[in-house]
């Protein structure tokens, strides 16, 4: 997908960002336009989710017929039944006339099932029924119904841990999940913060006939590293309140920490192989994890390697390329000695497990900032045992979690004694 294409849907739908997940979340929504699969679409309260469908509709064959937005989770569970697939009259009480329901009325276009997380269970089983077939009967009748409509739903809910509950059906989470699109939340896209700033700032000028705010240097930098657990939903709020009642239109930090203080607990939405965690914790708590998981994925990454290139040098098949770097190499690997007779390396200290590459200087990196409380053992071990207990202690899918062998998996275990 061409860039230009990005900025004539940004343009057209009034998104603000320049972000690699948002725009990958905008290709993804192109790609699946001219099909009629579903799309399941994941991310927090307040980070725009009612773009996707929107654009989604707009680049299909559907454009031309109707499109509906249904916030599932607004409408009473006694009612909700009636305004999807519709009622006869004396159905119930009240039904004092025959009614459309929404997948009837928007037939041959898109309706978006907003928050369907919080469907009841015998909605669940209607809505599945149309996904397989098309079909519905209306509230009181016994008459089939045909439909042909496009169904994008989205949830900010951790549909698995529903599922698990038996509050979602698992049947229907596959059929809606065709096509997973997810939109990042804000405190992802700190590049973005100043752009959407100055549009909220602008169009709430306008709105009330008075000067645009703007932020001091330090105001603009608190912003950017500040965890939006409402995310675009909040700087909105957050905008528009101050345009109004402040006076002076440059805001300093100070006058900023008083609409949002620091050091507040967050939600924090994390997509983990299609399973959607909710927890609050803070903002740098979560940085730190982040960081030593990168550190994590790099040591097998590079034990990996390592792995490699020891296979090569035993199969002689490279030693020309191992003279000519061997410098970089033994910064990698550690000391090498040439072995004339067979014309092969070897490890200095060929004995020790591949796993075993030194990250001293990894540590003493961060000795110096505000991760010198950890160790990235202390950090291995965590994952192991966070992804063992997860896995009810079964080491190949606890293995398959962590990114690692099944095997390297065991000799961490016996190497910390877990």
């Amino acid at each position: 997908m061409e860039s230009i294409s990005i900025q004539n849907i940004k343009q057209k739908f009034g998104i603000i960002g320049y972000d690699y997940a948002l725009h990958r979340a905008l290709e993804k929504s192109i790609q699946v336009a001219p099909t009629d699969i579903s799309v399941l679409v994941l991310g927090e309260s307040g980070v725009g989710k009612e773009f996707i469908p929107k654009i989604i509709h707009q680049y299909s064959s559907r454009k031309h017929h109707t499109y509906i937005a249904v916030n599932c989770g607004a409408i009473p569970e006694g009612t909700i039944d009636s305004e999807l697939f519709g009622h006869e009259k004396g159905s119930f009480t009240g039904a004092t006339s025959m009614r459309k329901g929404y997948f009837e009325g928007a037939n041959g276009g898109t309706i978006f099932l907003d928050e369907v997380g919080e469907l009841p269970l015998t909605t669940q089983v209607r809505l599945l029924r149309i996904l397989e077939s098309g079909e519905f009967i209306k509230v009181g009748s016994s008459k089939i119904q045909k439909t042909n409509i496009r169904i994008v739903a989205a949830t900010n809910l951790n549909i698995v841990e529903s599922i698990q509950k038996g509050k979602f059906r698992e049947d229907l989470y596959y059929r809606l999940n065709t096509v997973q699109i997810n939109v990042p939340p804000l405190r992802f896209r700190k590049n973005d913060v100043k752009f959407l700033f100055k549009k909220f700032s602008n169009d709430f000028a306008e709105k009330y006939h008075m000067p645009s705010i703007t932020l001091t240097e330090e105001s603009l930098k608190y912003l950017e590293n500040y965890p939006w657990p409402g995310n675009i939903r909040q700087l909105k709020n957050l905008i528009e309140q101050i345009s109004v009642v402040e006076t002076k239109r440059e805001i300093s930090i100070e006058k900023l920490k008083e609409y949002i203080p620091e050091n507040i607990p967050s939600i924090s939405f994390s997509n983990h192989n299609n399973n959607n965690v909710i927890e609050t914790r803070s903002f740098h708590e979560r940085e730190k994890d982040f960081l030593y998981k990168i550190l994590f994925d790099m040591k097998k990454n590079l034990n990996d390697l390592k792995d490699i290139t020891f296979q090569l040098i035993k199969n002689n098949s490279s030693t020309r390329f191992i003279e000519k770097n061997q410098h970089l190499m033994e910064k990698v690997f550690g000391k090498m000695i040439h072995n004339r007779d067979d014309s092969i390396f070897q490890l200095e200290d060929s004995s020790k497990s591949s796993s075993d590459l030194d990250y001293e200087e990894v540590e003493e990196d961060l000795t110096k900032n505000e991760f010198s409380s950890f160790s990235l053992q202390k950090k291995e071990i965590e994952f192991i045992q966070k992804a063992l207990k997860k896995n009810n202690g079964k080491r190949r899918k606890a293995a398959k979690e962590l990114g690692i062998s099944e095997r390297t998996l065991y000799r961490k275990i016996k190497q910390y004694g877990l």
